[in-house]
């Protein structure tokens, strides 16, 4: 089992800056990817990017150049360091982890507003 603690939500002003940290516990280990997704009210969960121990990461076209994603694996933490906030980025951010064929794991969400 794998237990994922996000935090660094908020309301922030467009143009402004936010933070997102996730936490992995558990049976964390080997080569693992890391990451977020978000979901908008009346939309799908989408990808926002990810994140493997080596460090190769992966974004979505609508925050490439805006948000940028990394992680210590020394902590088994990864961040999601999020600006030039747009409106459009209001959404509850999900931590993911994904290691092997074991299940994905999912944080609790964590609310991102974006006010104009």
């Amino acid at each position: 089992q794998v237990q994922l603690v996000e935090s660094g939500g908020g309301l922030v002003q467009a143009g402004g800056s936010l933070r997102l940290s996730c936490a992995a516990s558990g049976s964390v280990g080997g080569i693992n990817v890391m990451g977020w997704y978000r979901q908008a009210p009346g939309k799908q969960r989408e990808l926002v990017a990810t994140i493997i121990n080596g460090g190769s990461t992966n974004y979505a076209d609508s925050v490439k150049g805006r948000f940028t994603i990394s992680r210590d694996n020394t902590k088994n933490t990864v961040y999601l360091q999020m600006n030039s906030l747009k409106p459009e980025d209001t959404a509850v951010y999900y931590c993911y982890y994904k290691a092997g064929w074991n299940p994905n794991y999912w944080g609790q969400g964590t609310q991102v507003t974006v006010s104009s």
